[in-house]
């Protein structure tokens, strides 16, 4: 028996950033992510976001990778977000995605982080808060390649 716990910060964009996540009807889109992480045996411990883009912090089981499990939950919410007339604008998923790893003790952080994620947001553009996720955490970006699908 092996005994892991991981924990992720995931940020995914809406393809070119289109504000397709509207307000009143998030909630369904976070619903649906909650039921997709259960069926893989992860465990959400958090979820909000903005019209252009979706926080999740959760952890994986240790035979999930967790490039796997973001190939898999873009796909499969892909497929429902544009099957659901709520979410007219939506037309996929970025290419990229920031992933980062936490302990134990950043949880409680990253969870009051992503609850004020409209908060936050008054007052800082996407792109700023996405640029210092990456460099704060030592990731080199590739100018060419920021924020382009």
């Amino acid at each position: 028996m092996s005994y892991t716990q991981t924990f992720y910060h995931i940020i995914l964009r809406t393809h070119r950033s289109i504000p397709a996540i509207a307000e009143e009807h998030e909630r369904e889109l976070y619903s649906y992510m909650l039921g997709f992480i259960n069926n893989v045996g992860g465990r959400l411990y958090r979820v909000g976001g903005m019209p252009d883009h979706v926080h999740l912090f959760v952890s994986l089981p240790a035979t999930l990778a967790m490039s796997k499990f973001v190939q898999e939950i873009k796909v499969s919410t892909s497929k429902w977000l544009k099957a659901n007339p709520h979410f007219p604008l939506f037309d996929g998923w970025s290419k990229e995605y920031a992933g980062f790893s936490y302990s134990l003790r950043d949880k409680d952080m990253i969870v009051g982080y992503i609850a004020k994620q409209k908060e936050h947001h008054r007052s800082k553009a996407f792109a700023k808060e996405y640029r210092e996720f990456l460099t704060d955490n030592g990731v080199e970006i590739k100018e060419e390649y920021f924020l382009k699908d």
